[in-house]
């Protein structure tokens, strides 16, 4: 809701009007953080959410790759592999922060696997895979089917986080929000 009152006051927005190299470094943060393809959930610990194979979220990181001395850690390189492969059959949700510590108790990352879902109307599906926090890229990544379409009305996240005091939460993402350059960016 926030971010229609925004557009109505302002246009356009930025991710629309400009290319990524003007993006203001303060653009670039909503963008990774508060915008159509991420979102923070609560309860405590909050944890943030973001389409990670969304084309502007990878700009975006890109760009603040390219600004800052102390650049964001590259992903992981099997995943970066996995995308190469699956680009057009997956796509990723990525949770920053996320503690590998929950993944590694006893049956927890198999109650992740059977407990989370992405939800496209009346139809579920499970993860089809995942990649757990490592020390260089500290971000869970959970891999979904690329089933949705922009005709969709919304895409709803069920989630399990092992480690967390409150490991369910939920993301919904409205599709028509996430059109990028005319297309479904996910």
């Amino acid at each position: 809701m926030r971010w229609l009152l925004v557009l109505f006051f302002l246009g356009r927005p930025f991710w629309e009007t400009k290319p990524p190299e003007r993006w203001s470094d303060r653009e670039i943060e909503a963008l990774r953080t508060d915008s159509p393809w991420a979102q923070t959930l609560g309860p405590e610990p909050r944890v943030l959410v973001y389409l990670a194979t969304a084309a502007p979220i990878e700009e975006a990181e890109q760009e603040a790759r390219l600004r800052t001395r102390d650049p964001l850690a590259e992903p992981d390189p099997d995943y970066l592999d996995y995308l190469r492969e699956n680009r057009d059959k997956a796509f990723v949700l990525a949770l920053p922060d996320v503690t590998a510590r929950g993944l590694a108790q006893p049956g927890e990352e198999k109650a992740m696997e059977e407990n989370t879902e992405m939800v496209i109307g009346r139809k579920s599906y499970r993860i089809v895979g995942h990649f757990p926090p490592i020390g260089s890229d500290p971000v869970l990544r959970l891999v979904f089917p690329r089933v949705a379409e922009s005709t969709d009305k919304t895409i709803l996240f069920r989630l399990y986080l092992p480690g967390l005091a409150f490991p369910t939460r939920e993301a919904e993402f409205p599709v028509k929000d996430l059109i990028y350059h005319g297309k479904l960016a996910m």
